[in-house]
């Protein structure tokens, strides 16, 4: 599954890539935070008027375990953002819309301090969301951006006990449980699914064309 988003990733980055005006400014940026930790979140901004950009990104965690925890998934994510001031410059707020695969064990904050739950879910899902940012430019051509975003997910999963086995009943709300066994679950929640600071270059000014 991760394999197939992966390609779909791909294609949708070359359709708007070729599709993208000539005028528009293409930064290339990669989460400076995202890689402190081996999570890959490349991201290509567009700028798509004096006030108003837009951003194509991919995160990919490769780690199959984490302390015996599957955290392995993919996320697909576009983005529009419009900027106070002027585009890819100063505070700006975005509304953004992707989908994800995912094999990994859930994260819980516990005493203080983030726990995995003892069991998986392989499956996949979307979201969408509203996130905050600010950005600046320096150096002629760098950008850094800093930004968070919070958003909307569903997501549809089978449960898997630590040894592989499918957990046939997860954790529901008493009045969610099925009338029989079922291993395909379906969960919708409102969870941070972005943050990050962002070093990027500009690849392409249509000033220096002219």
């Amino acid at each position: 599954m991760l394999r197939r988003l992966g390609i779909v990733v791909v294609a949708v980055v070359a359709l708007m890539w070729s599709a993208t005006p000539c005028s528009a400014q293409h930064y290339v940026k990669l989460n400076g935070l995202y890689a402190c930790v081996g999570i890959i979140n490349p991201q290509v901004e567009f700028r798509l008027s004096q006030h108003s950009t837009f951003q194509t990104e991919a995160v990919y965690s490769p780690w199959q375990s984490i302390n015996g925890h599957p955290m392995h998934f993919g996320i697909f994510l576009n983005e529009y953002r419009y900027f106070i001031k002027e585009s890819n410059h100063g505070f700006y707020v975005a509304a953004n819309a992707g989908f994800m695969a995912f094999k990994m064990s859930k994260p819980e904050l516990r005493g203080g301090h983030i726990e995995f739950q003892n069991r998986y879910c392989k499956g996949y899902g979307y979201m969408l969301g509203l996130a905050i940012g600010y950005e600046h430019r320096f150096a002629e051509r760098w950008i850094v951006d800093v930004f968070f975003g919070y958003s909307f997910m569903e997501s549809r999963y089978n449960g898997y006990s630590m040894d592989g086995v499918i957990d046939m009943y997860p954790h529901r709300p008493a009045w969610k449980e099925p009338s029989s066994p079922d291993p395909f679950n379906g969960s919708s929640e409102w969870l941070p699914n972005k943050i990050g600071v962002s070093i990027g270059v500009m690849i392409f000014d249509p000033a220096k064309r002219r």
